[in-house]
């Protein structure tokens, strides 16, 4: 193997074990927030305000950790980040009282560095015509990431509620050990820029981006494509379970397809789509599936269409990585990892919005009277699929204006 593909291997594994580390939490949190609450309604306040706050931190703190490798390189910025992110599982694990809880999360929000500088470690090591590819390997590593940890995070919550964050923190603590001694540096001393808080700032860092070479209509398209698929994410088990009934085993199953599809097109089809299409086509159709998959969500009679719907608009996978792609080609080499972050902070703010949107929707239409025997029950995927739709019409605009972009970075 390559020093470049055994790097790329790397940097796949370390997204991989941290996305497992987080989903080995997801079915033990609540319980977690239980342990210090009084009522159900606390510990849904306190689960969202813990959500938001996470968000927050990595909206801040992405482009200034991406600019952290600009200066420093990548290696050691991706190191700290995970023995950072094993840390904080520690934390979370033995957390006291609700303000431990509530920094531990805090704490981990600001230590999801990997995420960003992963992608900007990616765009350094890759041509500018791969890194498409490069970065639906990233995609690949959140859908299995997403796939394994809620499973282990279940078998291993029935033994001690604690313990899968310890688990998670060892998964972390071991990749840092071996990047330590296996992942090279991917950016070059002559590359390095200065650290600026200005620059990094994480709306000056998205101000900077829609500025370079009219990127403002592809950065909103990309923030309305994000908007959309977390509001999706967002509602989906408790649509299904009052649409459909469905238990916590076929919400699992369910989303176990969804990880499966992801791996499958950004995994093995993404390569052999854009050399066939180009990354411009290869977006434009993934973003027409993005628009029809929630549409065709909200009209499913029944639970086993979403699976149809899933095979149907498979390509939908496809969009995010040939969109972050276009971005990586208009900044050069050293302001990869800002440009990367202030993607990652776009990212996580729509994370923080995306489940008032749907959530909301879900209450007002779904949950009414009589909803469930009518159209309105899917409203909250027709609200993703309306984001979606304006989106792809911005990015449309976008491309004929534009059209790809040629690299100004190294390839």
């Amino acid at each position: 193997m390559s020093s470049s593909r055994a790097s790329i291997a790397f940097i796949f594994i370390t997204i991989l074990l941290d996305v497992i580390g987080l989903g080995l939490i997801i079915p033990v949190m609540p319980d977690i927030v239980a342990k210090f609450t009084t009522s159900n309604v606390e510990t849904n306040n306190w689960l969202m305000v813990m959500t938001a706050g996470y968000g927050v931190m990595q909206f801040f703190f992405s482009p200034i950790l991406g600019a952290l490798s600009d200066k420093f390189g990548r290696r050691p910025i991706i190191l700290i980040s995970i023995v950072g992110l094993g840390l904080d599982f520690i934390l979370q694990g033995i957390a006291w009282s609700i303000p431990v809880l509530f920094a531990a999360r805090l704490l981990g929000g600001i230590t999801g560095a990997s995420f960003s500088v992963g992608s900007a470690y990616i765009a350094d090591i890759t041509k500018a015509e791969d890194r498409a590819k490069g970065f639906g390997m990233i995609g690949v590593a959140f859908g299995l990431g997403f796939i394994l940890g809620p499973v282990l995070g279940g078998i291993l919550g029935n033994e001690r509620i604690e313990l899968p964050f310890f688990v998670a923190a060892g998964f972390s603590l071991l990749n840092a050990l071996y990047g330590f001694f296996i992942l090279p540096e991917s950016l070059s001393k002559e590359l390095r820029t200065p650290f600026s808080f200005k620059n990094a700032n994480a709306f000056s860092a998205l101000k900077g981006l829609t500025e370079l070479k009219g990127l403002k209509l592809f950065i909103a398209a990309i923030g309305l494509t994000t908007l959309a698929q977390f509001t999706v994410h967002a509602v989906w088990i408790r649509y299904t379970e009052t649409r459909f009934l469905w238990t916590p085993r076929e919400n699992g199953l369910s989303l176990f397809a969804v990880g499966i599809a992801t791996a499958i097109v950004q995994g093995g089809l993404l390569g052999i789509l854009v050399k066939k299409w180009g990354e411009e086509k290869t977006a434009k159709i993934g973003l027409f599936f993005c628009a029809l998959e929630p549409l065709l969500f909200g009209v499913s009679p029944q639970g086993f269409w979403f699976y149809i719907v899933l095979l149907i608009c498979i390509l939908a996978a496809a969009a995010a990585p040939a969109m972050q792609a276009q971005v990586s080609r208009a900044v050069s080499a050293d302001k990869q990892g800002i440009a990367m972050g202030a993607l990652s902070s776009l990212t996580s703010i729509t994370q923080v919005l995306a489940p008032f949107i749907g959530l909301t929707l879900l209450s007002k239409f779904t949950h009414a009277p009589g909803a469930l025997q009518t159209l309105q029950a899917g409203a909250p995927f027709f609200g993703a699929a309306a984001i979606q739709l304006v989106g792809l019409t911005l990015a449309m605009i976008y491309f004929s204006r534009v059209g790809v972009i040629p690299s100004t970075s190294r390839s």
